[in-house]
């Protein structure tokens, strides 16, 4: 099915190369005006109003490494590489809560990818805002028992790497 958000995310792929020159010299979590992709970001809840924000978060890529150290017991201290349970996607979601903490984690997507680094793009909602507090679609958000969803694990990167889906 061809429609207009097919037409953007194509204008995306042949534009992102340059913009991730950018990217990479820009912080490590950035606020930005506008979603990169939005129709991913509309399927994922997203509104253009007040109360919810867009934030670029950049992690480095190739496994989940530990530093090594040069003192002790070398037996199982050699290891460098590190297994989590988290994905790249939940790590990015609680970096930027951790950043924002008056913010709550709706969603994320992945935007772009190097050979150094992902970009994921995360949506924030501040659930104190008055014009989420109305929409019905969203004000779910406000309640205590959403709290600090991304570092419980309650949002869709969390639940998939929980093996909840």
């Amino acid at each position: 099915m061809v429609n207009a958000y097919s037409y953007i995310k194509e204008n995306i792929r042949k534009n992102i190369k340059g913009k991730l020159i950018d990217w990479r010299k820009d912080n490590v979590i950035s606020k930005i005006e506008k979603p990169t992709d939005i129709g991913r970001a509309r399927k994922l809840g997203y509104k253009d109003k007040k109360g919810f924000v867009i934030v670029r978060v950049r992690l480095k890529r190739g496994g989940h490494k530990r530093h090594r150290v040069n003192r002790g017991r070398k037996s199982s201290k050699l290891t460098i590489r590190k297994s989590l349970s988290m994905n790249y996607r939940w790590i990015a979601e609680s970096r930027a809560a951790r950043k924002y903490t008056n913010l709550e984690v709706l969603n994320s997507y992945l935007i772009a990818k190097d050979g150094v680094s992902y970009f994921f793009e995360v949506i924030l909602v501040d659930p104190e805002r008055e014009e989420i507090k109305k929409d019905k679609t969203i004000n779910w958000i406000c309640s205590k028992k959403n709290r600090k969803r991304a570092f419980r694990g309650l949002t869709s990167a969390g639940k998939k790497s929980r093996g909840l889906r």
